[in-house]
């Protein structure tokens, strides 16, 4: 399942953010509301349970989330970027890290660090963040690393795909739902989506 947000302020932000004249530190507060926006979308069918409360007029049916166990993936460098707004939406969830770097001749992942926590009995919910999904490569390592530590509830966001990452992630990981600010036109000789943002790794951090 691939899900784009269809909505004026998302898309408003998603064209200020490709704009090459965005400097860093609007860039990166442009990335943390559109997460915001992807984490209440993901989110809509979270776990939650019953309870009453007692307001200053009276009593009340309210609902309270019942996910004891998430887990914050953020694909490094750039996914780090991403992290701060899911925290702040998820608080109480834990976080693991995955860096991958890509192989600017064949845009293949090349991992080189792993830290997360394996599955306890495979309820755990893991939310995979990482700005673009081009290829696919990375994505589709990430997800298929969890499955391995026995994480069977993932979701993956991002910010902008290429349709060849969409495909290339669909046929490898059926199960695994994907929302994304803005499906692309296509990707470029050189493995970047058109039109693309440039490097989100490079804008985040400032290293243009």
């Amino acid at each position: 399942m691939n899900v784009v947000l269809d909505h004026p302020l998302v898309a408003h932000r998603v064209t200020l953010m490709r704009d090459h004249e965005t400097p860093p530190k609007l860039f990166r507060e442009l990335v943390n509301e559109i997460t915001t926006f992807l984490a209440y979308e993901a989110l809509k069918d979270i776990r939650v349970s019953a309870v009453d409360v007692v307001t200053p007029v009276a009593k009340a049916k309210g609902v309270k989330v019942n996910e004891p166990r998430i887990i914050l993936v953020p694909i490094l460098r750039a996914g780090m970027g991403m992290l701060d707004a899911m925290l702040n939406v998820l608080p109480y969830a834990k976080v693991g890290v995955l860096g991958m770097q890509r192989n600017e001749a064949t845009a293949e992942p090349v991992p080189y660090y792993a830290k997360v926590p394996p599955a306890k009995d495979g309820e755990e919910l893991a939310l995979v963040i990482d700005p673009m999904l081009a290829t696919g490569g990375s994505a589709c390592d990430a997800v298929a690393q969890l499955k391995k530590l026995g994480y069977k509830r993932i979701k993956f966001l991002n910010l902008i795909s290429a349709p060849e990452g969409i495909s290339k992630f669909e046929s490898e990981h059926p199960d695994v739902p994907v929302y994304t600010a803005a499906k692309d036109e296509r990707l470029n000789s050189h493995f970047y989506i058109v039109p693309g943002l440039g490097d989100a790794g490079d804008r985040i951090f400032g290293t243009l």
